[in-house]
């Protein structure tokens, strides 16, 4: 079975989109780049400082209401349809709920063969990121972390902390079928 799509999944700061767009730089076939980014920002302006939208909280706690999940659940069902479909894509993904995140788009992804990746980073890294960013709430790298791992499954693990963005693309793409 062909490897339709990546999914990774880490904390904010460590990673992901640097490792996403160095993905469709060694992949030989084209793979489109979709990220919880994308979903946030196509969202009105309202919903993103909302109790029923997506709200950030100024220690960087990230708070999510039904209607985000509304949004978030269309959004899944329709990247699983783009999969489906033939398109590949890559998803930067952060699984504020661990694993009952991952099991939301495991049911929607279900026939779908997805690579599923941790992208980790020390806490302490990610935060200077975080920080030489200036684009995210001061805290959201530190809180998000850890609690996006827990209990998901992945198939492959790769750390930022001292490796690049380019050789943890390499490394997952040598897992594609």
């Amino acid at each position: 079975m062909t490897t339709r799509m990546i999914v990774l999944n880490g904390g904010s700061s460590s990673g992901k989109s640097g490792i996403a767009r160095c993905l469709q730089a060694v992949l030989p076939d084209p793979w489109l780049a979709f990220g919880v980014d994308t979903l946030i920002q196509a969202m009105p302006a309202p919903m993103q400082a909302s109790d029923a939208g997506i709200e950030f909280a100024p220690d960087g706690e990230v708070i999510v209401g039904p209607e985000f999940r509304t949004l978030e659940s269309a959004w899944i069902e329709g990247v699983a349809t783009m999969a489906r479909a033939g398109a590949r894509i890559i998803v930067d993904e952060v699984f504020l709920g661990g694993a009952a995140s991952q099991q939301r788009w495991q049911k929607a992804l279900d026939g779908v063969q997805v690579l599923w990746v941790g992208v980790r980073c020390e806490s302490e890294i990610a935060a200077a990121r975080e920080i030489a960013r200036g684009d995210r709430v001061t805290g959201m790298a530190a809180s998000q972390a850890d609690v996006v791992h827990r209990g998901v499954i992945y198939d492959l693990e790769v750390d930022t902390t001292a490796s690049e963005s380019l050789e943890c693309a390499r490394i997952i793409a040598d897992r594609i079928e």
